[in-house]
Order: C-alpha cells, then structure tokens, then sequence
C-alpha cells in the first residue's frame, strides 16, 4: 500500500461539480493506492502512521492536532513508467480488491478517534488543496 500524504490548509474533492468530501481546516489529504499483495497489515500500519505521523505545524500528529484527513483513492501511484512513454497499471490492485482496503484505511483512522471526508472511489474527481509548507510524504508500507 502507498501514499502520498500533504499537509493542507484546506482541500475539496468534487465529482460532477459537487463536493463530495473536503477539509475546512488544516489538515491532511491522503492519496491512497492498493497493489495485490495488500490485506489487514498493510490496511493497519498504513492507517497508524497517517494518524501518527508528526507532519503538522509544530511537529503535530493529526491525534496531537485532532485534524481532519481526506483520503482519496489513487490507483495511479502503481503506475509503472519504466519503460516507453505510455504508463501501465499492472501493479494496481482491481477495484474489486482496492475499494475495501481503502475503505477499511477510513474505518480503522475513524477507529482511533480521526475525523475522515471521502472521495469517492472509482470516479472521475478534481481534487482541489491548498499544500501547506509545502509538505508532501510518500508512504508505503
């Protein structure tokens, strides 16, 4: 499982024009992918260190700040563009297979008491975000 966690002071994601998930205060946004070999680990280490991570204003964690996260699913960070100019997405997981992981990334974060907004999975979304430092963070566990 990967990620790609920024700071925000504030994000939206809209499907369609409407929003269907945003931050209105600091916080996170986390794009989240799935390969084949994720399950309940990686769901869980993944989930532990969005939450613990201290990457907010004064090396705050989204528990120490009580802060939001936005997560997003992101086949796209799979991508393999190794070769050509034409990327593949052999190593992205299925819908199928993605969509309860990343489901259940949103349940164990709510889990430990965080506040989460949604994308929403499979759709074509225009994500908006104001980055904050700038601070970008690629997990992957």
């Amino acid at each position: 499982m990967r990620a790609v966690l920024q700071r925000a002071t504030r994000a939206a994601v809209r499907v369609d024009g409407e929003v269907v998930g945003e931050l209105t205060r600091p916080g996170l946004v986390a794009l989240v992918g799935v390969t084949h070999e994720d399950g309940p680990d990686q769901v869980a280490r993944l989930a532990r260190k969005i939450a613990e991570l201290r990457i907010l204003r004064e090396e705050r964690s989204v528990l120490d700040a009580a802060a939001p996260v936005l997560v997003i699913s992101q086949f796209t960070l799979y991508a393999d563009v190794r070769k050509g100019r034409r990327p593949t997405w052999n190593k992205a997981a299925p819908g199928s297979v993605a969509e309860p992981l990343v489901d259940a990334v949103v349940d164990a974060l709510r889990g430990q008491g965080v506040e989460v907004a949604t994308g929403r999975f499979g759709a074509d979304m225009a994500v908006e975000l104001v980055n904050d430092g700038p601070v970008t963070v690629l997990l992957e566990v």
